[in-house]
């Protein structure tokens, strides 16, 4: 336990150590969102606040799982963990080249397709489901009956679809001061937590990865997610861009992945739902109005939950300290789903 806040810690000291240069950087680059009619703040913010995000998250990780390797003579750096931290270093890049450049929607869809792909041939990925009417012998459960693999392409299109959905989930509701990084700490807490209780028993693929190595990686996302939210929480000083909210999307899809997906469980699709439960069910309520409307999908609107609230009169802070009720919520709820997986299989 010590450990993992350990990581939390490193990782918000040096978000918040960090974020004032990337300030200045992003101001002297001109990468600065200008008020408009979709845009919630009132003069020019400087965005790239990812990159301090990503650093510390980078840095806070490899800190971690290099000390836990060493002091435990586990070999921790494996190729998943190894993929994971490739995989949002590339999500980074590509997030910095739109924030600075606006790629167009069809090479973002290529990127985020890439990005799952890069984490799939790692061995980041779904691959397999839970039958929950069946897997018993007799009285007995059996995890090995109950859980049934996929097949490649199926593993690979589920992987791809996942991460995708997630990144721009985490992306579309990047529109309220504090409010992303607020969210993704949530749930990257929760994430963590059940990490530490992961056990080899839990299923018949859980024993590919170490979790207390993926409680590290997910304590070091909580802490840049914290340090970000120093200068992010309203009235903010910067905002994360695309760069960092698809550093947290792509970790938080990484890690989910290799925690809840893999519990051959009736809740091993329900909890990771419910994890990141707030930016998924907007977004897909925001798809369904438009699709309703005939719009196009990609483009951004003023549909979401933080819009309809501020719209009704809310304050940023009243509506990002509701969003995060929910979130805690629904967190709580998976994580309580999560603890009777033997009760429900």
């Amino acid at each position: 336990m010590y450990a993992i806040i350990a990581a939390a810690v490193i990782a918000a000291l040096i978000v918040a150590g960090v974020t004032p240069t990337v300030q200045q950087l992003a101001v002297r680059l001109k990468a600065v969102d200008l008020p408009n009619e979709r845009r919630v703040n009132t003069k020019p913010m400087p965005r790239l606040g990812g990159i301090a995000i990503l650093i510390g998250f980078l840095i806070a990780s490899v800190f971690a799982v290099t000390a836990r390797q060493i002091s435990s003579g586990i070999h921790d750096w494996t190729r998943e963990v190894i993929g994971l931290l490739v995989a949002v270093t590339f999500a980074a890049a590509v997030g910095l080249i739109d924030d600075l450049k606006d790629l167009s929607p069809k090479l973002q869809t290529l990127a985020l397709i890439t990005i799952g792909l890069i984490l799939y041939s790692s061995g980041v990925r779904i691959e397999g489901i839970t039958n929950p009417f069946g897997g018993s012998v007799g009285q007995q459960y059996n995890p090995l009956l109950n859980w049934h693999a996929l097949s490649m392409p199926v593993s690979v299109l589920l992987t791809v679809v996942w991460v995708f959905g997630v990144t721009k989930t985490v992306d579309a509701i990047d529109g309220v001061d504090g409010l992303a990084a607020g969210v993704c700490a949530i749930s990257a807490a929760t994430l963590a937590l059940m990490a530490t209780q992961l056990h080899t028993s839990d299923g018949p693929t859980v024993q590919k990865y170490d979790g207390p190595t993926l409680a590290l990686i997910a304590a070091a996302l909580v802490g840049a997610c914290i340090g970000f939210l120093r200068y992010n929480f309203n009235p903010a000083r910067i905002i994360m861009g695309t760069v960092g909210a698809w550093v947290l999307g792509t970790a938080l899809a990484a890690i989910s992945i290799l925690g809840a997906f893999k519990l051959a469980a009736l809740v091993s699709v329900l909890v990771p739902v419910l994890v990141l439960g707030v930016p998924i069910f907007d977004y897909a309520h925001v798809l369904t109005r438009r699709i309703i409307a005939r719009a196009p999908l990609t483009r951004a609107d003023k549909r979401h939950l933080h819009h309809r609230l501020l719209d009704r009169g809310w304050t940023q802070k009243q509506v990002v300290f509701f969003i995060y009720g929910i979130a805690f919520a629904l967190c709580a709820v998976a994580f309580e789903l999560f603890r009777a997986r033997h009760i429900l299989q």
